[in-house]
């Protein structure tokens, strides 16, 4: 089997995956790395502080679409390399039902978090992959039949950076929207684990 009959292999069962990536690295090219946020005004949450009155007046596309948006090339790689990782395991022994319904729950949630935070001028993939992070991490750990769990080593790691992010040593990050994707996350996680029901 060739690369590319690899690849449509993988697209075609991980769509949900491909499609993020495509669409995030789309938009990148075509706004130069953010750089020229004018070109993709539209995808942003909203232009506007307060009010979210394209989301009201039924853009409602901007509820998810920021996920889309990254500013520099270290941004999007980080980002998108986590998202295969994760996406692909879930998609492929998981379902792609179970991804798209994680994505469109963590991506709202935590756009909204980051919007009422900090204002509109955000964008990047980190919140759904910290809340994709959470799902895996607590499956791992109430549904051992899941088939997908977190290395400790990477788990440690993430954490470790979510701290160094919320002290500012890192820049400019959308930390609210890391924090409630990661509790989106694991709430998903606890939710489809049979395991933690039971006990519940």
């Amino acid at each position: 089997m060739n690369g590319f009959e690899q690849l449509k292999l993988w697209m075609k069962y991980t769509p949900i995956t491909a499609l993020l990536l495509a669409l995030s690295v789309t938009v990148s090219l075509f706004s130069n790395l953010g750089n020229n946020a004018q070109l993709i005004h539209f995808l942003f949450i909203s232009e506007y502080r307060q009010g979210l009155s394209e989301i009201l007046n039924g853009q409602l596309w901007r509820l998810f679409t920021p996920i889309i948006i990254h500013f520099g090339i270290l941004h999007i790689a980080f980002n998108m390399i986590w998202l295969y990782q994760l996406g692909s395991a879930i998609e492929q022994r998981h379902s792609i039902k179970r991804m798209a319904i994680l994505v469109l729950i963590i991506s709202v949630t935590s756009n909204l978090a980051q919007y009422f935070w900090s204002g509109p001028m955000f964008g990047g993939m980190s919140g759904v992959v910290y809340g994709l992070l959470g799902y895996v991490w607590i499956q791992g750990k109430f549904n051992p039949h899941a088939g997908i769990g977190l290395d400790q080593n990477i788990a440690i790691m993430m954490f470790i950076w979510f701290v160094v992010c919320w002290l500012g040593l890192v820049g400019n990050i959308a930390n609210m929207a890391h924090t409630i994707g990661l509790v989106a996350g694991i709430i998903l996680g606890l939710l489809y684990s049979p395991r933690f029901l039971r006990k519940s």
